[in-house]
């Protein structure tokens, strides 16, 4: 365990993390499911393809430092993270064969980025000992990073009122938002799990800028994909002018919040429980029609 000080995290009632069973029907969700803005639409789109290889590995990681966790209720927030990750991971899963249907197949970009999670961040034959707690840590933190990002997107699809008034897909919007909700309610697993088996802050500023740089190389990626592949030929072109228009227009994540999450997360004082309302997130939830709150 770390000797690194620790942020304290805001006053919050603790909340008992459960996977809840979630069903979207995608059949009259079109591919432009953003009226009007097929660039915004497909630069979400990219969740579809990062998450549930990601998702699978953030898993993987954690099932390791399971017997690494001496803290009893930290163990049983890392078991419902889990159980929350791994259902994310099959949600968005669902979508692809959707997105294929409707004439975009992800086929070439999601093995790249299974290619990413499963070979260059996964297990290496290292001898037990100091090498190997070294990359166990390193993913660990990595997963901590990412997870600050995730938080900060959970935080924006929940308060994204454009995305209503413009008239979006409601099944998009609603895996959007319950998957959202779920990343604002276990915000400080990861980075709570990150401090308890090391902490250091040197580790922590190198993993957010492994973390940044692969996640903005892929989303660009990504979304170049989409664009240049969407069977619609007036699409356009995807490109950085074009990303900060829509978070302008409140499509999507402004560029300045964006970069005014770096210092947070880099900031010695941080702790995700700062990041987002836990009270929001689970009274999206208990309405959600996918996830069952709406019956």
């Amino acid at each position: 365990m770390s000797n690194t000080p620790q942020p304290a995290p805001v006053a919050e009632e603790r909340i008992e993390l459960k996977a809840r069973n979630v069903s979207f029907a995608w059949e009259n969700t079109p591919l432009h499911w953003i009226p009007g803005d097929p660039f915004a639409g497909h630069t979400i789109n990219v969740l579809h393809l990062l998450l549930p290889a990601g998702e699978r590995w953030f898993v993987h990681v954690y099932k390791q430092v399971l017997p690494l966790i001496t803290d009893e209720l930290l163990r049983e927030d890392v078991i419902g993270f889990i159980g929350q990750e791994a259902m994310h991971s099959a949600a968005h899963d669902d979508v692809l064969p959707h997105l294929k249907k409707l004439g975009l197949d992800p086929t070439p970009y999601t093995a790249q980025v299974d290619w990413l999670f499963e070979k260059l961040l996964g297990d290496r034959t290292l001898p037990p000992g100091r090498a190997r707690r070294w990359w166990l840590m390193e993913r660990v933190a990595t997963i901590a990073a990412i997870e600050h990002y995730t938080a900060f997107l959970g935080n924006w699809i929940l308060n994204a009122e454009k995305l209503d008034r413009c008239g979006a897909d409601p099944t998009m919007l609603d895996l959007l938002r319950w998957h959202g909700a779920e990343e604002v309610e276990h915000r400080s697993v990861a980075f709570e799990l990150f401090t308890h088996l090391d902490g250091g802050y040197r580790r922590r500023v190198r993993t957010w800028a492994t973390a940044f740089t692969a996640l903005a190389f892929l989303w660009q990626r990504g979304t170049r994909f989409f664009m240049a592949n969407d069977p619609t030929p007036t699409v356009g072109r995807a490109s950085l002018a074009a990303f900060y228009r829509a978070g302008r227009a409140g499509m999507l994540p402004s560029t300045p919040a964006m970069l005014r999450a770096v210092p947070r997360y880099l900031s010695r004082d941080y702790h995700p429980s700062q990041e987002g309302s836990t009270a929001q997130a689970l009274a999206y939830l208990a309405s959600s029609p996918g996830a069952g709150g709406g019956r």
